[in-house]
């Protein structure tokens, strides 16, 4: 047997939280985790709710049903994952696409003069946003790791500075189930080992965004 690719086209969803418009002076994309819909993630993200902030969760191509009961009723939970092992090049490859192609949509939208772009990952999403930003066209000016592994694969030297104008946040709770203090050493020294500025946001909480945190990270977009 032979195996082929066959590129076709895929309708992409996303949420956003915020006015479109030339009001807008700093647009976050925000990738989600493994099992989750943008929708519900976006919820999140109201305490980092600006006036001149728009704030986009694009959703993963690939869903799933999250309960394994048969047979899967109108009430059953859905997620979504950017990637499994599977095919890794080309799931990898389409999201590069995507989110290049979503931050083109929402740029145009905004109009002169060009707005601070912010690239926010959780979980899943952090090693979805770091490929994106080191594979794609796109330029972010500020890079958000929230409670996720960086890319095992990508060399972060050759790719720090696609990582924005600032230094990387790398933010994670302390009672994290899948992130303990070695592991998150192990992520950190990453990144410098790299070369890659990064400051460190530890708050008291699990894998989840805390809002708290959050709105501090996030402040308010520059002037």
């Amino acid at each position: 047997m032979a195996e082929h690719h066959l590129r076709v086209r895929r309708t992409a969803r996303f949420h956003s939280l915020g006015e479109f418009g030339p009001g807008v002076r700093e647009i976050w994309i925000a990738c989600h985790g493994y099992g989750q819909l943008a929708g519900r993630f976006l919820r999140h993200f109201r305490a980092a709710a600006h006036p001149e902030r728009l704030i986009v969760a694009p959703e993963a191509l690939s869903r799933f049903y999250l309960d394994n009961a048969l047979p899967h009723g109108p009430d059953a939970r859905v997620g979504a994952t950017w990637m499994t092992r599977e095919d890794r090049d080309s799931e990898i490859a389409d999201y590069v696409e995507y989110l290049d192609a979503l931050a083109d949509h929402l740029l145009a939208g905004a109009g002169a003069p060009r707005p601070r772009l912010v690239a926010f990952g959780f979980s899943q999403g952090v090693a979805t946003v770091m490929r994106w930003l080191a594979m794609g066209q796109t330029r972010a000016q500020r890079l958000i790791c929230w409670s996720g592994s960086l890319p095992a694969e990508l060399d972060l030297a050759a790719a720090r500075d696609r990582f924005g104008d600032e230094p990387v946040t790398y933010a994670c709770g302390d009672r994290d189930e899948y992130f303990g203090a070695a592991r998150v050493a192990d992520q950190t020294g990453r990144l410098q080992a790299a070369g890659v500025p990064y400051v460190y946001v530890p708050f008291s909480g699990t894998h989840t965004v805390d809002p708290v945190t959050l709105a501090r990270v996030a402040g308010a977009p520059p002037a």
